[in-house]
């Protein structure tokens, strides 16, 4: 697993999923978005981590009574209460909303233990109570059926896949107010310094269309005025 340095969550905290999208496409990775997922309660701020995850199967029957949740060492409860501080907890719900992922109870606990966050391609339960969390938390959709009855919790902090994205172990996740994407864990570092980069460029764009400006040659930057702008525009600003 890639260590990811301190200030490159930082730095990821400060970019938009779409500018994050847009440094991964020129790498040739077009798939990291997770589909299908939206913040229940935007928070107005980024939820960076490392991923740590948690696989569900089609539920068999006589394998999932509630009396599996006696177990101390049942996958999700486990998880719960495995997932290390700072971290990013993804469920592949087999992008199945049919049955909760989890509820307001487990992810309070996740929460208070310290995590980053928490995202699934399936749906919660006690919805609107995990919205109110100081916690981001992302799913498709609210679902009130416990997970028995659909999906069975069967491995932890292996390799995933949610709404569509390939997700590995220690990969850093960064959710905003729109969605989600997965940055893979050997690229975090040099993505975060260009994705600030960019961002600081699309703020000066944005400032320059607000006042009347014409996007051709400027978004992207083609004409070397425009350069110069902008380089008078970053020491201006302190960016």
């Amino acid at each position: 697993m890639t260590d990811v340095k301190p200030e490159t969550i930082e730095k990821l905290k400060g970019v938009s999923v779409a500018t994050l999208a847009t440094a991964l496409f020129k790498r040739g990775l077009r798939n990291q978005v997770i589909q299908d997922v939206r913040a229940i309660g935007p928070k107005g701020r980024n939820m960076v981590g490392p991923a740590f995850t948690l696989r569900y199967m089609p539920a068999r029957e006589d394998r999932n009574t509630l009396a599996e949740f006696r177990n101390p060492q049942h996958p999700q409860r486990h998880a719960i209460e495995t997932c290390p501080p700072g971290h990013v907890l993804v469920m592949d719900s087999r992008k199945d909303a049919r049955a909760a992922s989890a509820g307001d109870i487990l992810i309070t606990r996740l929460m208070v233990r310290g995590g980053a966050g928490v995202v699934t391609d399936g749906g919660f339960r006690d919805a609107m109570r995990i919205g109110a969390l100081e916690m981001p938390a992302y799913h498709s959709r609210p679902a009130s059926p416990t997970n028995l009855t659909i999906n069975e919790a069967i491995d932890i902090n292996v390799p995933i896949g949610c709404g569509d994205a390939p997700v590995f172990p220690g990969d850093i996740i960064v959710g905003d107010d729109d969605s989600v994407i997965v940055i893979p864990a050997h690229l975090a570092d040099e993505v975060a310094d260009e994705a600030v980069e960019m961002t600081a460029y699309e703020d000066f764009v944005a400032e320059q269309v607000l006042a009347g400006a014409t996007i051709i040659g400027l978004y992207p930057a083609t004409k070397q005025d425009n350069l110069d702008k902008f380089k008078e525009w970053r020491a201006g600003n302190g960016r």
